[in-house]
């Protein structure tokens, strides 16, 4: 049996080609969409109108990420104030996006658990883990907390959510995170995927990395609206995506609580932080 798990495609539609085109000449038995196919990325519309007739015609099967859950709220909910607006206008112009044909994105399950034909072979695949779809499985945490964020009784557990690709073992079940297609955060540039493999009586997992046409995305980014309409964030997203490295979540961490006590604008908050990493 062969299965392919994707994730974090994250609107980089030239990355999604290129991963969609490499599984396919795979030939597997089973594909999964872990999260995050939209959202932090100029081009959603484009890959979910790949992506659903893969799913209509071929069972390629989705599960909701936190990004899908995201924009889908900000479909339902107006911001709090400007300032909230202003932090999620990249959610509410990916929304604008897909506004159209969102019942595409509703109904997708947060877990799926299949086997191969043995007791011993049972298999869950999750965006984050069972802690929830922001609590990803990375080589950071500990076997205390990796074991929380685990199911029972399964052979091999698949995740996302973190960009980060990783293979480990905790006691009798094998974890890998199959990183992110569109935008990783590991130094490497390289869109991720994963593969799964049951031959010998046991799970053989692989990661694959796939080049592709970079500056593409980029021109993307530019032209698409994203910048000029995603707010001063798209600047830092386009800024994670080029160097292949988590810088949002740093932002939040220098700035976060400084913005929301209106001791600094959310503009010359983002400005510093992009004029920090020159230096």
């Amino acid at each position: 049996m062969k299965v392919a798990v994707f994730s974090d495609v994250q609107g980089n539609l030239p990355a999604m080609e290129v991963a969609v085109e490499h599984i396919l000449a795979w030939d597997p038995d089973l594909v999964i969409m872990a999260g995050d196919l939209v959202n932090r990325g100029p081009s959603s519309r484009d890959c979910l109108d790949i992506f659903d007739p893969l799913r209509r015609e071929r069972g390629w099967l989705p599960l909701q990420g936190n990004h899908e859950a995201w924009v889908l709220r900000c479909g339902l909910e107006r911001p709090l104030d400007a300032l909230d607006a202003d932090m999620r206008r990249i959610a509410d112009w990916t929304y604008r996006q897909l506004a159209d044909v969102e019942d595409a994105l509703l109904g997708w399950p947060d877990h799926v658990s299949f086997h191969a034909g043995a007791e011993d072979s049972w298999v869950h695949v999750t965006h984050g883990s069972m802690a929830g779809n922001r609590m990803g499985v990375s080589a950071s945490i500990s076997d205390a907390e990796l074991r929380d964020r685990l199911p029972q009784d399964v052979a091999l557990f698949v995740g996302a959510h973190t960009h980060k690709p990783m293979e480990r073992r905790l006691e009798g079940t094998k974890i890998i995170n199959v990183g992110s297609v569109g935008s990783p955060f590991d130094g490497d540039v390289r869109a991720s995927y994963g593969q799964l493999e049951r031959r010998g009586g046991e799970w053989h997992t692989r990661i694959r990395r796939l080049d592709y046409d970079r500056a593409r995305t980029e021109r993307d980014f530019l032209e698409s609206g994203f910048i000029d309409q995603g707010g001063p964030l798209a600047r830092i997203i386009l800024e994670e995506w080029r160097q292949a490295r988590v810088l949002l979540a740093v932002w939040h961490r220098r700035y976060g609580a400084a913005v929301q006590a209106r001791e600094i604008g959310l503009e010359q908050a983002v400005s510093e932080f992009l004029q920090s990493l020159d230096r």
